[in-house]
């Protein structure tokens, strides 16, 4: 039996959850799903340019989860590209959505280990 997945911590899902590629029916394609939470480390990281120690705080996870999380996002996404499939991006029951996820590191303590400030949000 394997051990149940820490809650992680996820500003938003987007609008848009389906990505597919151009003038092939979504009928004929596999898909590729993609977590909330690998789809939020690719954010911190890539487009928000934090480190990943930084993004893995912010999530609430361990900066190893966090690179084993990043390293499955790109496997997918390269999938998807070379491979012609379409990306779906799942919801999952062990992501909470607190909002803006700067609203979560306000709350940490400023070094990092002495847990949170007035209770998890």
């Amino acid at each position: 039996m394997t051990r149940p997945r820490k809650t992680r911590y996820v500003s938003e899902i987007p609008e848009v959850r389906f990505f597919k590629p151009a003038g092939i029916p979504m009928a004929d394609l596999t898909e590729v799903a993609l977590l909330p939470d690998e789809l939020e480390a690719m954010r911190l990281v890539h487009i928000d340019g934090l480190y990943q120690e930084q993004a893995a705080r912010i999530m609430a996870i361990s900066r190893q989860t966090l690179g084993r999380i990043l390293a499955e996002a790109h496997r997918k996404i390269t999938e998807a590209l070379l491979m012609g499939r379409a990306i779906r991006i799942e919801d999952a029951g062990f992501v909470e959505y607190p909002g803006r996820v700067e609203s979560i590191e306000k709350r940490r303590c400023l070094h990092g280990r002495h847990g949170w400030r007035g209770g998890k949000p």
